[in-house]
Parts: C-alpha cells; sequence; structure tokens
C-alpha cells in the first residue's frame, strides 16, 4: 500500500512541471489578448462575452456573440507602417510603428468594408471615439504597438494607440496642437464595427 502512494506521489510531481511548461509556452506563443474587435465581423476567433469573466467591457456595456482578438504577436505580425507625428504632450516629433488599423479591420471582417462602416475606437478608461471607416483609411491610422522603437508601456500610451500623423494633413495642422489627437485613443483595447 505504501508503495502505491509513493509511486502516486512520486508520478504527480514528475509531471507537474511538464505540465506547467507546457502551459507557460503555450501563454509565450499566444499571449494574452490586447485587442477585441467585435460587430460586423466574419467568422471571429472566440465566443460571446462572458459577464463574469470579461468584467471591464461588461462594466462599459459591450456585448457580442462572437468577436475577433489579437495578441500582440498577431498584431506584429501584420505589415507594419511608421508615423513620426508631433506628439501634443512634448511638442516633440516621435516615431510610431504598427500595422495599419485598415489591415487590422479587414482581417477581422474577413473582407474589405464598406468606407461608410462606423468603427467605435474604445480605450480602457472607457474613452470611446466613433470615427468612418473612409477617414481611418484617409488618415492613415494605425494600432501603433511601438514608440520610438520600442513596444509602447501600459500605463504610457500602450499598449496599443490608434493614431495617425495629423503633421501630414492641412485640416489637422490648422488645430491647435492639444485639439489634434482627439480621434486617437492610448490604451486601446476593443472595436466595435458597425454601419452608418
Amino acid at each position: 500500500m505504501r508503495k502505491r502512494k509513493f509511486i502516486f506521489a512520486a508520478l504527480s510531481v514528475a509531471t507537474v512541471p511538464t505540465f506547467a511548461k507546457k502551459r507557460t509556452e503555450s501563454r509565450k506563443e499566444n499571449g494574452p489578448t490586447l485587442l477585441t474587435i467585435s460587430g460586423a465581423i466574419g467568422k471571429g476567433n472566440r465566443g460571446a462575452l462572458d459577464p463574469a469573466l470579461d468584467q471591464m467591457m461588461h462594466k462599459q456595456n459591450i456585448q457580442f456573440d462572437k468577436a475577433y482578438v489579437y495578441n500582440f504577436s498577431a498584431l506584429t505580425s501584420l505589415p507594419a507602417v511608421e508615423i513620426t507625428p508631433t506628439f501634443e504632450y512634448d511638442a516633440k516629433a516621435h516615431a510610431l510603428r504598427g500595422p495599419l488599423l485598415n489591415d487590422v479591420i479587414a482581417t477581422a471582417a474577413g473582407a474589405v468594408l464598406p468606407g461608410n462602416t462606423t468603427v467605435k475606437l474604445r480605450a480602457v478608461d472607457g474613452y470611446v471615439v466613433q470615427i468612418a471607416l473612409a477617414d481611418i483609411r484617409k488618415y492613415g491610422f494605425i494600432v501603433a504597438t511601438h514608440l520610438d522603437g520600442q513596444p509602447i508601456p501600459l500605463g504610457g500610451l500602450g499598449p496599443l494607440w490608434a493614431v495617425y500623423a495629423p503633421d501630414r494633413f492641412p485640416d489637422m495642422m490648422s488645430r491647435p496642437l492639444s485639439a489634434r489627437f482627439s480621434l486617437c485613443p492610448w490604451a486601446l483595447y476593443h472595436i466595435e464595427l458597425g454601419t452608418a
């Protein structure tokens, strides 16, 4: 009897590190979800919102039956562009890099959506802006993942920032610097696609 308990205990201890290692490797490969897209999407890659586990989205009255999610690796695997807007925070130009927001949306939608599609961009603090997909294309919005060559930290402007380079557009340059980024939520975590 003691022999069985000893063998069972030894086998249990021996398998725990392997299981833990597999879970850790899986998390490294997949990573946590950073961006959720819902609304007018294709087939999606996650199920419905769970009010118990998706607390922040639930408290911000987000609802969906399916969604498309991205982790950092998935976002950085998309073709990236670099923009150099002048920040309102320090009045200096900074390099921002990430995939075009239009490409991120098209992947989630499973198709190219019409320009009159409405896009709600939501930050973790609840800040929400609505913009037409046509304007996202016109201004060349990106989902910035890197600032001056480094991943954007949470607690700063990231880890994701929906942003464009207002310096490239005369209609935006005519605005005060503090008003040029009102359509650019930093700490972006949710996008809702709708129709006009």
